[in-house]
């Protein structure tokens, strides 16, 4: 099982949004999505047009069955805003150019961010690394560890530092100190 880490860097979350930006505008939303919402790969791919109309968006999580409901930021709001203004409300957001009105799949989510991550010399970047990126930055700014329990549906505090790559990093930190 391969492990995938949070972007802790903000320049390179940065660079990673001019990148997408300047490559492709549905992988843009694709990755805007996942690091501004905490959605998982399997919830964002399944949206369409009329569940991001909103202020927020309500849904079944596939992978627990749980009702969730999330705020859209104002960023990712205007950025939705432009994309979505000349489409139709039962169109999938991130739709494939194979087939009429089908979402991208995960393999392909994977390959789009895969890409980027070796053009940016990036590893252990996968679709996961998205929510986790939102995890470790919601967590940076708030320290609200018990908000992203919540938020992410995990039964303790320690299940959520070691999600988000908190404790990877202050063994790390450890570790760079440490001498016999």
């Amino acid at each position: 099982m391969n492990f995938v880490q949070p972007i802790r860097d903000p320049e390179e979350i940065q660079q990673l949004k001019d990148y997408f930006k300047e490559k492709s505008l549905r992988n843009y939303i694709l990755f805007i999505m996942g690091i501004n919402t905490g959605l998982r790969i399997s919830d964002i791919l399944k949206l369409k047009v009329e569940d991001v109309k909103g202020s927020h968006i309500s849904m079944r999580e596939k992978k627990t069955g749980k009702q969730k409901r999330i705020q859209i930021t104002a960023v990712l709001k205007r950025e939705l805003k432009w994309f979505i203004e000349e489409r139709e409300d039962n169109e999938y957001l991130l739709q494939s150019r194979q087939g009429k009105n089908r979402p991208i799949g995960r393999s392909m989510a994977y390959k789009i961010l895969s890409g980027a991550a070796a053009e940016f010399g990036l590893d252990e970047i996968g679709t996961h690394t998205l929510r986790k990126t939102y995890g470790y930055h919601m967590y940076m700014q708030t320290k609200n560890i018990a908000l992203l329990m919540e938020i992410f549906n995990h039964s303790s505090e320690k299940v959520t530092l070691r999600y988000i790559g908190v404790n990877q990093d202050a063994m790390d930190k450890a570790m760079s100190r440490f001498k016999i």
